[in-house]
């Protein structure tokens, strides 16, 4: 009788020998599906003028690149604050939602649900349009930082709470008995355990961030991206200029998904990350 395969084997089982051979041609069609597509592209792009040196001599000049430097100081100096900013936030919803008290119990699970489900841009217009109504006027830096934040505080508190429910019940129980208070335990001994098992999935967070800054130039404010669009309109260079933008974007994510798989080894533990 044959034996019936689950998905479970599927996925976590070594692939046999007739497995392996099939996702070999598998790979092989597909990147010979994607390579034609790519040189079918650089054919428009090269029969649309696209490679003329106009579009790409400005950037031998030391002027765009320090342009483009300022607006990548802008990028790293919004994600920062909006890091941090996050993280204050989450830590705060987190609270909320490991609180024995019901009412509050309740109302950070649905600040947490709220911040999760719309879009970062909505945060941004409200933020753009209706609080300077309301007499605050922010500067451009706080205008991103605060809604993208806010977008990402959600998401930090889950990852916060998973930590601290990952680590073991029993250290609460043994600290409670010697007499410990709540907060106590919390502060001294729970809290500096779960930020040890959490910090890759913080920082593989904090690429979200990077990319959510890109909404900045809704708000004028000058980063990367708002650099890239006057760069745009001074050269009218649309694909070298972006291509640019999204390159530095790929090598500053990248460099974070390292960092973060980096500590995950070095706390022996399994980063989440692109998630």
């Amino acid at each position: 009788m044959k034996e019936q395969r689950t998905v479970r084997d599927a996925l976590y089982e070594l692939p046999d020998e007739r497995t392996r051979k099939r996702i070999t041609v598998v790979t092989v069609v597909s990147l010979f599906v994607i390579a034609v597509f790519l040189l079918y592209i650089l054919k428009l792009f090269k029969d649309n003028g696209q490679f003329d040196g106009k579009y790409w001599s400005f950037f031998m000049r030391f002027t765009t690149w320090r342009f483009i430097g300022e607006g990548l100081l802008g990028t790293i100096a919004a994600s920062l604050l909006a890091g941090v900013l996050a993280l204050f936030i989450g830590f705060v919803f987190m609270i909320m939602r490991i609180c024995v008290y019901k009412p509050l119990n309740w109302l950070g699970m649905a600040l947490t649900e709220f911040t999760r489900g719309v879009p970062t841009l909505l945060f941004i217009y409200f933020f753009f349009l209706y609080v300077p109504k309301m007499g605050i006027n922010l500067a451009s830096i706080w205008r991103v930082s605060l809604p993208v934040a806010i977008s990402a505080s959600g998401m930090v508190a889950e990852v916060l709470r998973s930590g601290v429910n990952a680590v073991p019940k029993g250290q609460r129980e043994a600290a409670l008995s010697i007499g410990m208070r709540e907060t106590m335990v919390f502060t001294k001994i729970i809290f500096p355990q779960a930020i040890r098992y959490v910090i890759p999935a913080l920082v593989s967070d904090l690429v979200i961030v990077v990319k959510d800054t890109t909404f900045s130039y809704i708000v004028n404010y000058p980063d990367l991206m708002q650099n890239a669009k006057v760069l745009i309109s001074n050269y009218d260079a649309l694909l070298s200029v972006y291509l640019m933008a999204a390159v530095i974007y790929v090598l500053i994510n990248y460099l974070l998904n390292k960092v973060s798989v980096s500590l995950a080894k070095r706390g022996g533990m399994v980063p989440v990350v692109g998630r």
